[in-house]
């Protein structure tokens, strides 16, 4: 089968689309043909955390596909069921933190920017049917992300105000239509004039220039941010949060390290906490919210596997709005 695989030279230039062997279905496994797969920035990260001593590995962990083998033990499955890949692996009920041996599709294990994927039974979650097969294929790794830091860590309720630094990314879009659902007001930000109007168009509230005054514009009354832009705005966006505020971090795309003041901190009686990905527990939740309130992704491009190139840079220079696409079978 061809598939999009990466070895030895860490990031791009170590990434090809080639035939590779398929592997075997096990007893607790389906074989899914795939129809369509979604791209993280997770994706980016794989291909220098990939060494160039370890296995050529096909990399992608969002998906979307048709059953078309079960393994000996699988019940509740049957060939020609329509299904999404959940990417997590060995987290099952919701918790404070992802349990030891915890894992994502794409790697360490093969993922989904193939012809096909190999994944426990138990990750195939059936397909809402309002979802096309390129919104069902990027829709789990983001929203599920989203659906975390939001209701779980965050506990969104109806009536807060809930801002989005650096809006126009998958998770951030998820987001914003999540807490939109919940029945919260919502406010964002984007260096971007265009992803600043989408934001507006799907219901923001306030859409932010980046590069402007947070604090003057709606410093002091927000009850919860979602932070995943790091270094570049973490104090912008602890200045926003009204005393007794909860900001929620679930990526560091800037930069990993911080100076806050710590007097400021306290005194505002403010909480942070950490996030990332989710449990199938959650995962169900997701689809539930999703289903309820018929959210459908964002959409950015679409390309072909053998595409690959001009879609991770596309990543990488940040340009998508919304979710970038394989369209594969």
């Amino acid at each position: 089968m061809k598939a999009i695989i990466h070895k030895g030279e860490a990031g791009l230039s170590g990434t090809s689309y080639g035939e590779v062997t398929p592997i075997q279905v096990k007893s607790d496994e389906v074989r899914v043909k795939l129809k369509a797969a979604g791209m993280n920035h997770r994706d980016l990260f794989v291909l220098h955390r990939h060494k160039p001593e370890e296995p050529a590995l096909i990399i992608g962990s969002d998906g979307a596909g048709i059953i078309e083998e079960i393994g000996e033990d699988v019940s509740g499955h049957k060939v020609g069921d329509e299904v999404m890949i959940n990417p997590g692996l060995g987290w099952n009920e919701i918790s404070d933190a992802p349990p030891a041996g915890f894992e994502i599709v794409g790697f360490p294990y093969n993922g989904t920017f193939a012809e096909s994927i190999v994944i426990p039974a138990k990750n195939a979650v059936s397909k809402p049917e309002f979802l096309s097969w390129e919104e069902a294929g990027v829709l789990s790794l983001a929203g599920l992300t989203a659906y975390r830091a939001l209701f779980t860590r965050g506990k969104v309720q109806e009536g807060m105000k809930v801002f989005i630094p650096g809006v126009g990314g998958g998770v951030a879009t998820f987001l914003l239509q999540f807490a939109l659902a919940a029945g919260a007001e919502v406010y964002v930000s984007s260096r971007s004039k265009e992803k600043r109007e989408k934001a507006l168009q799907l219901g923001a509230k306030q859409a932010l220039d980046s590069n402007g005054n947070w604090r003057e514009a709606i410093g002091g009354k927000i009850d919860l941010v979602i932070e995943s832009v790091g270094a570049a705005t973490f104090n912008q966006s602890l200045e926003t949060l009204r005393p007794g505020g909860t900001l929620v971090i679930f990526g560091s795309s800037t930069g990993d390290e911080v100076k806050i003041n710590l007097r400021n901190f306290f005194y505002g009686q403010h909480n942070i906490l950490g996030s990332t990905m989710g449990s199938a527990e959650e995962y169900n939740e997701m689809i539930a919210l999703v289903k309820k309130h018929k959210i459908k992704p964002v959409m950015d491009e679409t390309y072909t596997l053998d595409q690959y190139k001009e879609a991770f840079e596309r990543l990488e220079k940040a340009e998508q709005l919304g979710k970038i696409a394989f369209r594969i079978n």
